[in-house]
């Protein structure tokens, strides 16, 4: 916990909570919301192939996690822990460039 602390550049420990708080409740709201907009689309578990479902539903996810992960640092207070969090990830896939003026 110290080490991830320390590369975070987090000092307490109430603020490392939120943040792996914010971590979870992302992925787990993310999961959840790319299943009616795969249905949205027409793409079911009882009508598509299980691979194309689970690569929509996986695709899905992706921008979906990034949206609700800077939204919900913002509710919690931690926007700009984790808008760096967000540049910083969108650059390692190469992605950066959107966010660079």
């Amino acid at each position: 916990m110290r080490k991830l602390k320390e590369r975070w550049g987090i000092e307490s420990n109430w603020q490392f909570f939120v943040i792996l708080l914010v971590f979870a409740i992302t992925g787990s709201s993310a999961a959840k919301l790319a299943i009616p907009i795969c249905e949205l689309f027409g793409i079911t578990r009882e009508t598509s192939h299980w691979s194309i479902y689970w690569t929509a539903r996986i695709l899905l996810i992706f921008p979906i996690y990034q949206v609700l992960l800077v939204s919900f640092g913002w509710v919690f207070g931690q926007f700009q822990f984790f808008w760096a969090f967000e540049k910083k990830m969108l650059n390692r896939i190469g992605l950066g460039k959107i966010f660079k003026a």
